[in-house]
Parts: structure tokens; sequence; C-alpha cells
């Protein structure tokens, strides 16, 4: 059995577990995936979290399998289901942080017993704050009122339960100090302390107040945290703290039952989670590589024998390359995403859109300016703490050095907010021997920005900074205050840019800019419409050469709205079709204007956010929506309402999660539910429009698709994607799946002529998925080693065509050759199916256009029926029929 399972994964299927689809539910579709063609379940986070947790990210116990999926028992059925298929499992985990709550036993004894506690390395609080009312005690800002105000209302009080006294906060216990408990006890019956410190009574205020200051924390009103927090926390999430993964012993002890799990085969590979927050990526990579190799004897015999498959989620910038000395597979996959995703995006579309989006928005600016403002405005509103610690951590370092004790803190802070508004990447990875020459290079491109923007005075300053954080290597400097302050303020700073700029750009830019949605998603540049030909062979043959086992995604459960929607929206990028899509909103906005109102003397919606509106209900629209069917639009109406709010918040323009404009987002709920009213008429014109470009959308999905399955790496199918998904941001992409449908779908023995003629049901895409992941399962080699060449399609006068990209994988004489058809728009629109006949393709395929440099021999499409030899036949417009894809397989293989 040990052979049946590959090494590293053939493809991936990921699931998101939860108390509503458990391990056992998992176990349920192994046979369904199995017979898709996929190797591997690939699992969302399984250690005990928060309960009711829909996603795992919230952890509380890593040395458990969380019970609300079954627990380990539950994992071991799932794990023998998937061995009796020849399939093998992959984990999501979570290094960087924990929930910061009740059931975080860890958490809760650092609350018990502050600096003392045996657990307090493990989390990463600055016990040095300022203020001399938090120094030395953690800041928990749950509050919902203000301090005083909580008490006197009793959403603070005392409690005894189980013969021991807690604190109860809006009905969360807290622990309360040993000292505290003991002196509590000797101030006689319960009943009594209870009443004494009872503070909705002026005696009981004070009572309750004096015991909250013995405690190793300090309750404040949430509203404080971003300015206060006194913890690294995920983001700007406050009940995820961060934890120093950089200590060998948390590392140990967070993974002991990762590596037990591994060490017993119930695992194969780990995806980790927010790579990029840890202190050390680098180390840590090395570190889970080293440890897992060391356990590899002790694996059963039914485990594959390789090395274990392990991705990181790692944030590629434009340029930006995963290091290769950290021994890692590579990352979880959104450059592909990003990559494929530009690719069926057209060029010739840019500066119309681009025209379109500022003339309805009134809105200039580029998306790199939108993403500078964000990242400027996040700063004040979401990261003061993080600010004001890695300036102070600056200050330490200049304070340390007498030759810059002349340093003010807040022209530290001056040169800091403009280094990391202007930081090109995440984050840099500089260590004790400063920066290697690719970090060098990415912070003199922030330095040289930063530079414009800080005050004259404020220069000199800015190099030395710029120094302090990795320029001048802290080892090289003697032992001491001031080599260990430099290192402190070099760890702070790399672990606040990365979410920083994610704030910024995914959750704040992305929702501001709107030229074209489809372009807005993790991991991609907004400001970055389309990439040609050329550049997406060249990334191909380069992740051949260097990750050949990097994951693809196209979808995944962060994405802001699903693989169907964005190659839906990708066709008013061609040329042929913006006219079209100018003129059609022009005629929206006119028509429903009346349902708009105006709040605090602005309409609502505001034009950009109206037509960010029009683009997401283009995309998401259900192809098997009817504009008569009630029930159905309502269903719409509550998922795209429900997209429209987050997004209303995210922006922060109008109404933000702090602070939310209830008025504007009941107006703009108001305004998408009137203009979905049967009775207004815009949704019959609505599912006029996409039924005008449904067609293109399923034809640069199919090619989409085809492209994650043959090109160099191991593909991921998200949960449900093997159909259309047509899903937006969370929590909708992590709906329930139809797995019914699925199976039926599966074992139908459909023609390609019937499934063409009902594609809107999904099952063409789910038999694109099958035929080639069963291509993959028959040729692992020659997709998991195989060479990629860039194959020649040119017209019959020799120019190279704009439209076909043609690849072969190859390996020891044995070829696959992949042809996709894309920008197909133009033929396709008003069409009712993407299928295609002779006319079609020659309209983009000139006459006599042929292929050039593919291996010679007899070969089968493996999507149709059609053989052919090569070179003879070398007209690819012969094999782009009826779909716009042609995978060939030699025949005999």
């Amino acid at each position: 059995m040990n052979d049946r399972v590959p090494s590293p994964p053939r493809a991936l299927a990921r699931l998101q577990l939860h108390a509503g689809f458990t391990l056992d539910d998992a176990a349920a579709q192994v046979d369904y995936y199995a017979d898709l063609g996929v190797s591997h379940l690939y699992a969302s986070p399984l250690f005990t979290a928060r309960p009711g947790s829909n996603h795992g990210y919230d952890v509380i116990d890593y040395h458990r399998v969380n019970p609300e999926l079954g627990g380990e028992p539950a994992l071991q059925r799932l794990v023998q289901a998937l061995r009796a298929r020849g399939m093998g499992l992959v984990l999501d985990i979570v290094p960087n942080h924990m929930f910061a709550g009740p059931g975080n036993a860890w958490w809760m004894d650092v609350l018990c017993h502050g600096r003392a506690s045996a657990y307090a390395g493990y989390f990463d609080i600055d016990w040095r704050s300022p203020d001399p009312l938090v120094r030395g005690h953690v800041l928990l800002p749950i509050l919902g009122k203000p301090y005083a105000q909580a008490l006197r209302d009793g959403d603070v009080r005392l409690g005894h339960e189980g013969g021991n006294y807690v604190l109860r906060v809006h009905d969360n216990p807290l622990p309360l100090a040993p000292p505290s408990i003991e002196a509590l006890r000797r101030a006689g019956e319960p009943s009594r302390v209870l009443s004494a410190h009872d503070a909705t009574r002026e005696a009981g205020f004070g009572q309750l107040h004096a015991l909250l200051e013995q405690q190793h924390y300090r309750l404040a009103l949430w509203k404080l945290a971003n300015d206060m927090i006194d913890y690294r926390r995920f983001f700007d999430i406050n009940e995820l703290v961060g934890l120093r993964m950089d200590r060998t012993r948390v590392f140990e002890d967070s993974h002991a039952l990762v590596f037990r799990l591994y060490a017993e085969g119930l695992i194969d590979g780990l995806r980790v989670d927010h790579v990029d927050g840890l202190a050390d990526p680098h180390r840590y990579c090395r570190q889970l590589r080293h440890r897992l190799r060391r356990l590899q004897r002790q694996r059963p015999a039914g485990a594959p024998r390789g090395p274990a498959y392990l991705v990181v989620e790692k944030i590629l910038a434009e340029g930006e390359r995963l290091r290769p000395d950290w021994r890692m597979d590579g990352t979880t996959g959104y450059e592909f995403m990003d990559q494929v995703g530009a690719l069926m995006h057209d060029g010739a579309g840019e500066a119309m859109l681009t025209e379109l989006w500022q003339a309805i928005s009134g809105e200039r600016a580029d998306f790199a300016t939108v993403a500078r403002a964000a990242r400027r405005q996040i700063l004040v509103d979401s990261f003061e703490a993080e600010l004001d610690r890695t300036a102070r951590a600056l200050f330490d370092a200049a304070r340390a050095d007498v030759s810059t004790r002349d340093v003010s803190l807040p022209a530290i802070r001056r040169v800091l907010v403009e280094l990391l508004v202007h930081f090109p990447v995440y984050r840099t990875y500089a260590g004790g021997l400063g920066r290697d020459a690719v970090d060098e290079a990415v912070f003199q491109q922030a330095y040289a920005r930063a530079r414009h923007h800080v005050r004259i005075e404020d220069r000199e300053l800015l190099a030395e900074v710029a120094a302090w954080l990795g320029g001048q290597a802290p080892r090289g400097l003697p032992p001491g205050r001031v080599r260990q302050a430099r290192e402190r303020a070099m760890r702070i700073f790399q672990q606040a840019t990365s979410p920083m700029a994610a704030k910024a750009v995914e959750d704040t830019a992305c929702y501001r800019y709107g030229r074209l949605l489809s372009r807005n998603e993790v991991g991609a540049d907004p400001g970055h419409l389309a990439l040609d030909i050329p550049t997406f062979h060249a990334l191909c043959a380069e992740r051949a050469r260097d990750y050949p086992h990097n994951l693809l995604a196209t979808a995944t459960h962060d994405h802001k709205r699903g693989e169907d929607a964005r190659a839906r929206l990708a066709v008013l990028s061609q040329a042929a079709v913006v006219p079209h899509w100018a003129s059609t909103v022009e005629r929206w906005r006119e028509r429903n204007g009346h349902l708009r109102t105006a709040i605090d003397g602005a309409p609502a919606p505001s034009p950009a956010d109206e037509y960010m509106l029009y683009q997401t209900l283009l995309g998401a629209w259900p192809l098997t929506l009817a504009p008569d069917d009630r029930e159905g639009l309502e269903a719409f109406r509550a998922r795209v309402a429900q997209w429209q709010r987050k997004a209303l918040r995210e922006a922060k323009r109008r109404s933000r999660w702090s602070r939310p404009n209830e008025p504007y987002e009941d107006a703009c709920d108001a305004f998408l539910t009137a203009m979905l009213a049967p009775a207004h008429g815009f949704a019959g014109e609505l599912h006029a429009f996409v039924q005008r470009i449904a067609a293109a959308g399923a034809a640069n999905s199919l090619v989409q698709t085809a492209l994650r399955l043959t090109t160099p790496g191991v593909p991921d199918t998200y949960q449900g994607t093997e159909c259309w998904d047509f899903s937006l941001v969370d929590p909708d992409n992590r709906s329930p799946v139809d797995f019914d449908a699925r199976r039926a779908g599966l074992a139908g023995a459909a023609s390609w002529d019937t499934l063409l003629s009902g594609w809107r049901d999904g099952r063409l895409k789910q038999r694109l998925i099958r035929e080639l992941l069963q291509l993959r399962a028959r040729h692992p080699a020659v997709f998991a080693r195989g060479s990629y060449t860039a194959l020649a399609v040119e017209t019959a006068e020799g120019t190279p065509s704009d439209r076909v990209l043609a690849f072969q994988r190859q390996l020891d004489g044995s070829a696959i050759i992949i042809v996709v058809l894309r920008h197909t728009g133009g033929v396709l629109l008003d069409t009712s199916s993407p299928s295609w006949n002779a006319r079609a393709t020659h309209a983009l395929l000139p006459t006599g256009s042929h292929l050039r440099g593919m291996a010679a021999g007899r070969y089968r499409n493996v999507l149709g029926t059609a053989e052919l030899s090569l070179p003879q036949e070398s007209d690819p417009s012969a094999w782009l029929m009826p779909l716009p894809v042609a995978v060939l397989e030699p025949l005999g293989s």
C-alpha cells in the first residue's frame, strides 16, 4: 500500500472542517475524491479550537484533535479510509497564534500568574509598556463600556464556582491571582464576599476595583486595543495572541501532536499558516523540516516513505520568490492564482476600464496610490500600538548607543511611518548577520521612496534606522545592550510589516479600488490587469525548475470571490466587450438613480460603491437563477447584502468595523433590496447581461482549470469548486457543499455533447477536472518531474498568436501537450454555450495557424475522441473543438 500513496502529493482537495462537517463526514467523501482523481485530502486545522469555531484558526489546545470534529478516533477512521484508496492527508497548522480566551489553559495560566507563569514566555507579550497602569500586566480590551461604567453596570463581577473564586466579564470567566483568592477565602463566607464586591453599590465598587488592581491583567474598553494593546495579535484581532515560536520550548510543545501524528502515519504533510507572522520563518521552516525528517523512519509501512510535503502560506509580491534555504516544497499558491487570473484578462481593455472607473467614481488615483493611503490610515486606525512598540524598540536601540542618544522618539516614529507606508513586500528576513542581498534590495527601494517623503531634517535619521533594521549585522556588534536592542527592534519591525501590509492592501485598498474586481484578490495586484503569454510561460518554467511541487490554487477559504466569478468578470476586460459593459452600467445607474438616498448630504451608495456592487452582482449571479424566481432571488440578495456590508466596513470610507455607519449601510442595503425586487425589473436586465457573457466566462473557467491541473505544481481543488463557483468572500465561500449532487454528476457517463448542452449545471467543469486528474494519475512522473516547454503557435505569416497558449510536459520521451484558447469574448458574446465549431475557432485563429516544437508521435485528445499525428497535423484549431482546451496524450500510454 505504501507504493500507492504518492509523495509528494499528486493532487489535493481542500476541506473545511467544523462541527457541521466533521472528520467522519470527510471520511464519507473519500471515495468521491478518489474517483475524481485526488491523491490527498487537505484539511483545515484539526487542533482543539474555540468552541463553535467554523474554521479552526483559533486554537486553544495544541495537544488534542478537536473533539467537535470527532477527536483522534475520527481522525484514525478518516486515515483508514484514505489508505484504503491509496490516498494521504495534508494538515493545515497554525503556529503563529492562539485564541486568547477561555479554554486556552496556557493563556489562562498567564493571566493567573503573570510573568511568573510557566507559559509567560510562550506568548509575544510586551511587559514593558510605557503606561505605568499597564506595565508588567496584560491589557485585556474586552469591555463593551468604559471601565468604571462596566463595573457599575455589573458587566464585571466576582463569582464563586466549584468552590473557587473567579472573575466574570460578560459571563466569560477570568482567573484571579492565587494571593487574591487566598485573601477572599479568609474574608468570610462566599455570600458575604460576593456582596462586598458587588460593584453596582458604591462600597462594592471600590472593593471590586481594588481586587482588579491586584491582578496580572488590566481590563479596558475594547476601543483602546489598537492604541494600547501590549501583546502581538494576528492582524488586528484582539482574540488571537501571537506565539514566540522562535523559542525551542514553545516550538516543541505546540508541535508535539503534529510530530506524533506524522510519526504514526496519520498525516503526510503540512500547510503552515501565516508564516510571515513568525519572528524567524527561515529558522522555523528548517527546524520543522529537520524534525519531520528525523521521524520518517518511525512511520508505518502503509504511509508514504518520502519526505513530508511542506508548504507555507506566503504572499509573494511581484518579482519576489520563496527563499530556497527555507527547505519548503513551495507556497500555498496565491501567486499562481494571480498569474493565471491575469492571463485571463485582456490588456487591450485596460485603458477603457480605467477611464470608466475614473468617470463613475470620480477617483483618479491608481491602485498603488490607493494602497499607500490605506497603509497610512491603517497605521493609525488599527496598528497604533504596534507602531508605538516598533518605534520604542528603535528608540531603545538609539539610546543604547551613546552616539545616537540625541535621537527623539517622535522623530523615529515619523521615519518609521514612511518606511512602512512605502514597503514594497510583506516583510524582510534579516537575522543576526543582517540583511542578505534580496532584503537589501527591498529595503533600498523602501528607503528611496521614504526619503522623498520624510522631513529634510529626518533624512539622516532615516539612514540610521535603516542601518538598525539589519543594514548593519547585529552580530558584528559586541555582545551587550546595543546588540540586544538592535536585534529586538529588527524582530519587532519584521513581524509588524506583514499584518500591516495585509490589512492595508487585502482588507482596505482592495475594497476601495474598483476598476475590475476580478483582479482584487489575495496575492494579486489590482493595478496590474493582465499578463502576456511569454511572461506566463517564463513563470511556469521557473516554477518547474525551482518549486515543482508548489501548490496551485484558484480558490481558497480566503478568496474574495469564487474562481468562476472572477473568470466571468475577466470577460469585461476584453476590448470587444468593454463598450457593451460601459453603456450597460450607465443605463443601470440612470435606471436605479431614484433608489439612492442621501446620507449626511452624500448619495448612498456612493458612485464607487454602486459600481462595485454591479460588478459583484454580475460575477456572483448563479447560472441557474431565473429573474422571476422569488425564493432564489431572495437567497441571492441575502448573500450579496452580507458581502456588501463587509465590503463597506473593510473599505473604511463611509463605515468601518470599529465605528459602523449603520444609516449608510442600511441605505445601501435598501438600494440593493429595491433594485432586485422582481417588480423593479432590474433583475431581468442583470440576468440578460449575465447571459451575454456567461459562455465566455465559462470558457475562461475551463482554461483556468486546465492550467491549474497541468502546469508545474500540485493542483489544489477547494471544496465544491469542481463545479461552478460563484461564491463571495467568507463566510459565503465556506458554505456547505452538496456532495450528493457532485457524486451523482461524477457517476454519470454523459457524453461531451450532453455535458456541453447542459453546461450550466457544472458537470462540464467537473468532467474536465476528473479527466485531467486521471491523466495525472496515469503519468505521475511527467507531471511531478517533467520539464515545461513553451510551444510556439504561429499564423501562416509566421507571427505569434496572442490568443493561444501551448506547452509541453515531457519526461524520458513521454510528452503531454496542452493547448488553450483565451480572450474568446468577441466570439462567445451572446452565445448560449462555451462550445466551439470551426467557424468560431477560425475567427480567433487565422487559417494556416500551426504549432511548432512539440514531440512527434500519435496522440489522442483526452477531452474528446480525436486522434492525430504530430507534427503533420499541427493546426491547433482542429483540436480546440468543442472546448477551448485540448490536452494531448500519447497513444498507447
